[in-house]
């Protein structure tokens, strides 16, 4: 059995939009669209240039979280900046121990 799948067969994430602001949802469409590029792009600089961006997306994301959002002018907390930060320490750690996770069964 391929681990490819028909060059047909779409996939789609289903998302309860109803809580989600119009940015929110284009965000979430750009990414889905970005992650698609990134996993089938052939060229190099393709490659690199796409998978920042998409980290960069999946950035902007987390700080229009309405958790974010809703708590900014409550505490001046930066809850997403520190969010944001926890992500990259626990993802470096990841590369750094060769173990990114894998969810395939």
């Amino acid at each position: 059995m391929s681990g490819v799948t028909s060059k047909r067969e779409k996939i789609f994430i289903e998302m309860d939009t109803a809580e989600l602001t119009q940015s929110q949802i284009r965000l979430i469409k750009s990414v889905n669209m970005m992650l698609q590029h990134v996993l089938v792009t052939d060229d190099e600089e393709e490659f690199f240039s796409g998978s920042a961006e998409f980290m960069r997306m999946c950035a902007s994301i987390i700080k229009k979280a309405h958790f974010a959002e809703d708590l900014k002018g409550i505490n001046d907390i930066p809850y997403a900046q520190q969010a944001l930060e926890y992500s990259m320490d626990i993802l470096q750690d990841h590369i750094s121990s060769s173990s990114v996770i894998n969810y395939d069964n």
